[in-house]
């Protein structure tokens, strides 16, 4: 396909004007047949241009704009640490996270474990928090990548979830919105991962790292162990107590320590904030240093 029938396609399901049937029969086709890497750029593209896309320009910020994905795990609560150590360092982060997914634990749901958190914000008070702050962890709003809404719902009922060019579109459309310079990715592998074996999160990676990079933005992978719970907790709001005792010093899990420092230092070295003393950057940031 196209990039002007994809764009076509993809308006079509923001707008309405295309059927469920016809959202079914392209994602079995995909989903048989694959897509080559011009067309996977071209459906990630038209689904982010489906909506808003964030620009960060008007508030003149000193630093790059930073992101990191995980494709979602048992006690995966890095995304909490990360956020505040990456702005430490000079980054911005403005993370849009989603809630859990099957048996995954997902960061709204996360966030909501606090009392009085507000994970939907309007876009004047997130903008307000990323310039003041560096970091605002909120939910996905209407106006982000909406045909990926639809068209989701329809793999849903379809049996279409697991394609990777899909997949990779799903993820980056919702990512790309936010007006990103660099982005890491977090793909597990295990058993308690999203994927079910190595060979299939490694491709997913690298489909990911080639449609982000074809978008024009940094991207960077790293393959992950679940095959256990990340941190020493699994629930909400002990895993919220877990990651201020990280970010306090007062506790820290070996494994999720090692996993966060490496998430770090790939979103400074990916960001240009820093080279060779990225990891010395993130134990200073992390209070460890």
């Amino acid at each position: 396909m196209s990039d002007e029938e994809i764009r076509f396609f993809i308006n079509g399901i923001r707008d309405n004007t295309i059927s469920e049937g016809q959202i079914a029969a392209l994602a079995m086709t995909i989903f048989f047949h694959d897509m080559t890497m011009p067309e996977r750029v071209s459906l990630t593209m038209a689904m982010r241009d489906s909506g808003t896309v964030l620009d960060w320009k008007s508030l003149n910020l000193n630093g790059p704009i930073v992101d990191k994905h995980s494709t979602g795990g048992v006690g995966d609560v890095t995304s909490l640490m990360l956020g505040p150590m990456v702005a430490a360092c000079g980054g911005y982060v403005p993370m849009i996270s989603g809630r859990g997914l099957g048996h995954t634990g997902g960061t709204l749901d996360k966030l909501e474990a606090i009392p009085g958190f507000d994970i939907f914000p309007d876009d004047n008070r997130f903008r307000e928090i990323i310039q003041d702050v560096g970091v605002a962890i909120i939910g996905q709003t209407s106006s982000l990548a909406p045909a990926d809404k639809r068209f989701y719902a329809t793999r849903d009922i379809t049996a279409t979830v697991d394609s990777i060019p899909l997949i990779t579109g799903s993820i980056l459309a919702k990512k790309l919105a936010e007006g990103l310079d660099a982005l890491v990715m977090d793909v597990k592998v295990g058993s308690g991962a999203f994927m079910p074996t190595y060979e299939l999160s490694e491709a997913l990676a690298e489909a990911i790292v080639g449609v982000a990079n074809g978008a024009g933005v940094r991207t960077t992978a790293l393959l992950t162990d679940m095959n256990q719970v990340l941190a020493s907790s699994a629930g909400n709001a002990v895993e919220v107590r877990e990651a201020v005792q990280f970010l306090t010093g007062e506790y820290r899990n070996p494994r999720l320590f090692d996993v966060t420092m490496a998430l770090c230092v790939e979103m400074l070295i990916s960001g240009q904030l820093a080279k060779d003393d990225a990891e010395s950057a993130c134990q200073t940031a992390g209070g460890a240093g």
